[in-house]
């Protein structure tokens, strides 16, 4: 290692105090934003690729914290694995949010009658179900419906538009008992859906 780092002209000092810690830090974005990911294909009941994504960021940790141990003299190696693992939290976030993968149950609670909204659902093949209920200020509309995440944004800017001051709740779901394709995504493998909703 040594004679090929002098064959590169790279000092050990440029080694040990900058490749190396950016090295850890690279590796800790990785991991971690894998771990965010996995949990997240878990959540949805993805057992197939779970393990895998598993197995890659059991790897990326070990080497990393193998270079941790290599290096405990150097403050940096540290400073790089906390900052790896900060960065590596927001990635995981940003491309949970980016993939919008999963299925959520959406609750809307409105005094306001909601025909347009039940027109709106009922073009773009949602399944809902309406009920009369009574509030702290008397009757109001509860609407339960289940969608694909990434139409969730579209959903709440009709229900906004309709009554601005609309109480929503939202949950994930993990499973639902119809696979129908405005619940269920597309079973067109995961590669192909991973990179799809990665353009968008």
């Amino acid at each position: 290692m040594q004679d090929l780092l002098n064959s590169l002209g790279i000092s050990d000092n440029l080694f040990n105090y900058v490749l190396m810690p950016l090295l850890i830090f690279i590796a800790r974005i990785g991991d971690v934003s894998i771990n965010t990911l996995r949990i997240m294909f878990m959540m949805n009941g993805k057992k197939n690729i779970v393990p895998i994504l598993g197995f890659f960021e059991a790897m990326i940790w070990l080497l990393a914290i193998g270079q941790i141990f290599q290096n405990v003299n150097n403050p940096l190696s540290y400073i790089a694995y906390a900052g790896g693992f900060a960065t590596g939290t927001y990635v995981g976030m940003t491309l949970d949010e980016k993939l919008a993968l999963g299925r959520v149950l959406v609750r809307v609670i409105t005094p306001h009658p909601l025909p347009e909204l039940i027109e709106f659902m009922k073009e773009k093949n949602y399944r809902f179900t309406n009920v009369g209920a009574e509030g702290r200020y008397g009757k109001v509309n509860l609407l339960f419906t289940v969608m694909k995440r990434d139409q969730l944004q579209e959903y709440i800017s009709k229900v906004k538009e309709i009554d601005e001051k609309a109480f929503y709740t939202i949950e994930s779901v993990k499973r639902v008992s119809e696979e129908e394709l405005n619940v269920v995504e597309d079973k067109t493998g995961f590669t192909s859906r991973f990179f799809s909703k990665a353009r968008t």
